[in-house]
């Protein structure tokens, strides 16, 4: 018992320190990410068509200093299933980079996945260090919390995000105050040093009285999860096809990004260049939604990202679930600006194969005003995302009969069963 009150306040005290760090580098990686954004909508023209020169630059970057560093995600993810036992630091200044890279000439791509990446390094770099003896788990959730709160400033989806993604069905709830505390203080330390959280007043709420209602929620969540699943489905499916057809990285994000760049341009003029939080910022403030603007900018992310651009998938799901709720809202006769704070949520929800997370996140933006509706469509989007995952390393756990948890390959067959099929 001694040991174990120990090891909690050794694991809150380095999760505060690493809520401070990692906040802090959010704050440098997600200001600057603006103003590259920024500076690239005033000056697209002259931008997009070095798309392709950034391509070959961050390719160069990474088979120059870190190879194993384009695994992003799956280093994070494998070395929290205990895959592996480190995280190479390179990773933190060349995702950075790259992702700048990315933004500034016009890819279409996120940021989240930079930040928990970061979050990630540092976090199990100081768990290496000072850990207790049982479990360095616990810091990599904890940074993987501080690195997605920091950034977006919604410390309960991040934590929730965090506990959620390395393995979707099973969570550690031994690292749930660790995370909390360097969530909050990464959130809070961002706050500090300037950078801004996103947040919506939705006036309008549903009623719930009305079968109306209660019938377009249901295929609102059938629709969100579907497109979350088309999202995570194809980023997979591409990035294998690419990867096949052409072998040399090189070529494949320098020629194919000739064809994106040209695309991007003359398509509303790099309107799905970047995070996508212009459209974001459209169907919250009554601007101008198209029809096709959730297709166009699930394309061009996935494109994107699929010939190795860097950057996150997040932001993107949120503007592609944002603006295909106010389509649908204005389909089903409900009021589109909720639609669109449903949407917002709930596809994250299914690509990322996350539940909790996306109800906390659609709370902290949103409010609590349509909170029940914001359940029932992510419960419905997480139903019919089928167990897939932008995060082709995450891991399901299924729960045997003898209660007992055990970590399932995206395939869904247990480390067990893959050992029996061998010896017979």
């Amino acid at each position: 018992m001694k040991e174990k009150i120990k090891c909690t306040i050794r694991y809150s005290v380095l999760a505060l320190v690493t809520g401070v760090a990692v906040g802090a580098i959010d704050t440098i990686f997600g200001r600057g990410l603006l103003w590259l954004s920024d500076f690239r909508t005033a000056h697209y023209r002259y931008l997009l068509p070095f798309l392709p020169v950034a391509g070959l630059l961050i390719v160069w970057m990474y088979h120059r200093f870190s190879e194993e560093s384009l695994k992003g995600m799956t280093l994070v993810l494998e070395t929290g299933q205990k895959k592996r036992k480190s995280i190479p630091l390179a990773l933190v200044p060349l995702v950075i980079v790259g992702t700048w890279l990315t933004h500034l000439f016009g890819g279409s791509a996120g940021r989240e996945g930079v930040a928990v990446q970061i979050g990630a390094v540092i976090s199990h770099e100081a768990g290496r260090k000072f850990r207790c003896p049982e479990n360095d788990r616990i810091m990599l959730v904890a940074g993987m919390a501080a690195g997605f709160g920091g950034l977006f400033q919604t410390p309960l989806a991040a934590v929730f995000f965090a506990m959620e993604v390395i393995a979707s069905g099973y969570m550690q709830y031994e690292a749930l105050l660790p995370a909390m505390i360097s969530a909050y203080t990464s959130a809070f330390t961002s706050h500090i040093l300037g950078l801004e959280k996103f947040t919506a007043v939705i006036g309008e709420k549903l009623d719930l009285s009305e079968t109306k209602v209660i019938l377009s929620l249901i295929v609102l969540g059938i629709l969100f999860g579907l497109v979350g699943r088309l999202f995570s489905g194809t980023l997979q499916w591409m990035k294998k096809r690419m990867g096949n057809a052409i072998k040399n990285p090189y070529i494949r994000i320098g020629a194919v990004a000739v064809f994106l760049a040209v695309l991007l341009f003359l398509f509303h003029g790099g309107r799905y260049s970047g995070l996508g939080t212009n459209l974001i910022s459209a169907a919250f403030e009554n601007g101008t939604i198209y029809g096709y603007d959730w297709i166009l900018k699930l394309g061009f992310t996935v494109l994107t990202l699929a010939i190795g651009f860097q950057g996150g998938e997040v932001t993107p799901l949120f503007s592609i679930g944002a603006s295909l709720g106010i389509l649908a809202g204005n389909l089903l006769g409900i009021s589109p600006v909720v639609c669109a704070a449903l949407g917002y949520a709930a596809v994250f929800g299914s690509a990322t194969n996350t539940l909790l997370a996306p109800v906390m996140i659609g709370l902290e933006v949103f409010g609590t005003e349509n909170a029940i509706p914001l359940v029932v469509v992510c419960i419905l989007a997480y139903l019919m995302n089928g167990g897939s995952s932008i995060y082709t390393a995450q891991q399901r756990a299924v729960l045997k009969l003898d209660g007992e948890k055990e970590a399932v390959s995206e395939r869904g067959a247990t480390e067990k069963q893959k050992n029996k099929a061998m010896r017979q």
